[in-house]
């Protein structure tokens, strides 16, 4: 499976804060290449969309990207020209880490959107997706995008989110963890040499905010299993993370809310979270009521089992592949 990485460069990018960037480097993984249909429109392009702190480097995991872009499978890649970029603040674009640090523009979601936007028209000739589809925080993006740009994609796939602001216990453990940095004097204002012990905290709010109760009394058994296994989580997490990079990260979500303008949607929506997703508890009923105003949009639910991984599950394609290649069935949008 061949990929395609390389930066792009977005020219006199305008944050929603007020501050122009010479030069947004936005980096991307393509897979396949850009077809046209008969009236000379890209008909066949997939936008892929990460969660925090992460890339687009994710999808590639064996998990993923076989399960999606292999022969036969609903996103065939001998069919699909797929585009997975890192969201700005992440992976291999531009971000605080790179060295303004906190002089980094202070940015949200709807400045990373436009950032993929101005990637696809700009950069890759893309006027038109077959698909948009992210996890955790793509998968906000992607209803977003549903509003933002209603006639640019065929059909839409948000993985592991809620189409309302964040609040409640999600909102107070974003906060937790941007204080457990902020608050940090070895922080420095973002200045540390090394770093600073805060983002350790950070770490393991993170690590419960994303937790698998079932799964991990599975893998960690006994007390020192349990040790064992958290301690090789923060090992992991924090050689990964960033405290500057993190702190942007979640504070970006700050400016999510799509509620009011849902009915905005236009293309066919297929949402999937899993029942035992930390991040979005299915008892807070509120894909329930949002299905209410977008009668073309279906959600699933997929039950707990000795497969699912909370809000992992959104990165097990096996589990639900088949209902992406349902939605794919659907005519594409112009078509009739």
């Amino acid at each position: 499976m061949k990929v395609l990485a390389r930066d792009y460069y977005l020219r006199d990018f305008a944050f929603d804060c007020g501050e122009v960037f010479p030069q947004l480097r936005i980096h991307a993984r393509t897979l396949g290449e850009a077809g046209r249909d008969s009236d000379g429109r890209r008909s066949n392009a997939v936008l892929l969309l990460h969660g925090t702190t992460g890339s687009g480097a994710q999808f590639m995991q064996p998990t993923f990207a076989p399960e999606l872009f292999g022969p036969g499978q609903p996103l065939d890649a001998r069919e699909h020209f797929i585009i997975l970029p890192d969201g700005i603040g992440h992976g291999k674009s531009s971000k605080p880490s790179d060295g303004l640090r906190l002089r980094f523009p202070k940015y949200g979601y709807h400045d990373m959107i436009r950032a993929q936007y101005r990637l696809l028209t700009e950069c890759l000739g893309i006027d038109h997706l077959r698909l948009v589809m992210g996890t955790s925080m793509g998968g906000m993006h992607s209803w977003l995008w549903g509003m933002q740009q209603p006639g640019f994609m065929d059909c839409l796939l948000p993985l592991a989110s809620l189409p309302a602001q964040i609040a409640g216990r999600n909102r107070m453990i974003r906060k937790m963890i941007m204080d457990c940095i902020c608050s940090d004097p070895a922080w420095q204002n973002g200045d540390y040499a090394g770093q600073p012990p805060g983002l350790i905290n950070a770490v393991h709010l993170l690590i419960m905010m994303t937790s698998c109760p079932l799964h991990w009394q599975k893998e960690a058994p006994t007390r020192p299993a349990a040790d064992a296994f958290l301690a090789q989580r923060i090992r992991q997490l924090a050689a990964a993370l960033d405290a500057n990079d993190m702190l942007y990260a979640f504070a970006a979500s700050e400016d999510y809310d799509p509620a009011p303008g849902l009915e905005t949607i236009r293309a066919p929506l297929l949402a999937i979270n899993s029942a035992d997703d930390q991040v979005n508890p299915p008892e807070l009923g509120i894909m329930e009521a949002a299905m209410q105003r977008l009668p073309n949009a279906r959600y699933v639910l997929l039950p707990i089992n000795d497969q699912t991984r909370g809000h992992g599950t959104h990165t097990l394609a096996a589990l639900w592949k088949h209902h992406l290649a349902q939605l794919l069935q659907a005519p594409r949008r112009g078509s009739v």
